[in-house]
């Protein structure tokens, strides 16, 4: 069992006749998921992939029954694409464009409220469920089904923690790339609490970083819930510059709240284990679930 997806999960590719989303989407589908058609205004009635191309996501919903979505629509109409599909009420929208314009992921953010929709990203490597479905762009053959869910805003240290989950015979339940940008739809919070009330996620792994208040958020949901599940955090950036933009546009820290050492210490406090160095991620989560490799 996993979150967000199963083996019911059918999927849209909007974008998908781009350089990008051809890509993408082949790999998606040599992976195993189900993906059943894409969207490109002007070229419904074709087909690319030996699937069929629709003008719109309504009516590709219609005709394929799709219950998730994934963008590759360039970033000065993503927010438009991404609106779109809340508006067709897909209920799972990843998206994978990095650098969104600000102001347009505000008008998305508009649009999911009160919506069916939920958006992963944008600037999300995606969300996947070994062995059930790829909805992104991450790289795979080092991840193994098994249950630990791991949430984070970094996808380079998710293939390195998923690497290290695997080799410690753990595997994962769900991997979920929540988005680097400082604006994005579900957040890390979302994600913890879908994965704790998971049966099949035994642990969880939360990878965060500098800028912005997503780790205090899951410490305060942590402690007022009081998990009985083990969680593991690793937080970098400890030694980055103010001020400054790290690696994507959510990495940055104006306040002393938004740096490396204050998400520590209220993680810490809520009784997350903080693994010591991100080659350890995977040692941590095993001795936290009582495992050892």
């Amino acid at each position: 069992m996993a979150i967000l997806l199963d083996k019911d999960t059918k999927v849209l590719s909007q974008g998908m006749t781009g350089w990008a989303g051809t890509h993408h989407t082949a790999a998606m589908m040599e992976y195993g998921s189900t993906v059943v058609g894409g969207v490109r205004p002007g070229k419904g009635g074709r087909s690319h992939l030996n699937l069929p191309i629709f003008d719109g996501v309504a009516a590709a919903m219609s005709e394929t029954g799709a219950n998730a979505s994934i963008v590759f629509v360039p970033p000065a109409t993503a927010a438009a694409a991404m609106i779109e599909a809340i508006e067709a009420e897909m209920p799972l929208v990843v998206a994978v464009t990095e650098r969104v314009p600000v102001l347009d992921m505000v008008r998305v953010k508009d649009a999911l409220k009160g919506s069916r929709t939920r958006l992963v990203g944008a600037n999300s490597q995606g969300v996947l469920a070994p062995g059930v479905c790829k909805l992104g762009v991450m790289a795979t053959g080092s991840e193994r089904p098994g249950h630990v869910g791991i949430v984070s805003r970094s996808a380079s240290l998710t293939s390195e923690v998923v690497a290290q989950v695997s080799a410690a015979g753990l595997g994962q339940s769900t991997t979920v790339g929540v988005g680097g940008d400082a604006i994005h739809g579900f957040s890390m919070r979302d994600c913890v609490e879908l994965f704790l009330g998971d049966d099949d996620t035994h642990g969880l792994v939360l990878i965060g970083e500098i800028g912005g208040y997503e780790e205090q958020e899951v410490a305060d949901y942590l402690a007022e819930t009081k998990a009985q599940k083990p969680v593991v955090a690793l937080v970098v950036g400890a030694h980055a510059p103010r001020e400054r933009r790290m690696g994507h546009a959510g990495a940055l820290t104006f306040g002393a709240a938004g740096d490396a050492a204050a998400k520590v210490a209220a993680l810490e406090r809520a009784g997350v284990r903080i693994a010591p160095s991100a080659h350890l991620v995977g040692r941590t989560i095993a001795e936290a679930l009582g495992r050892t490799h």
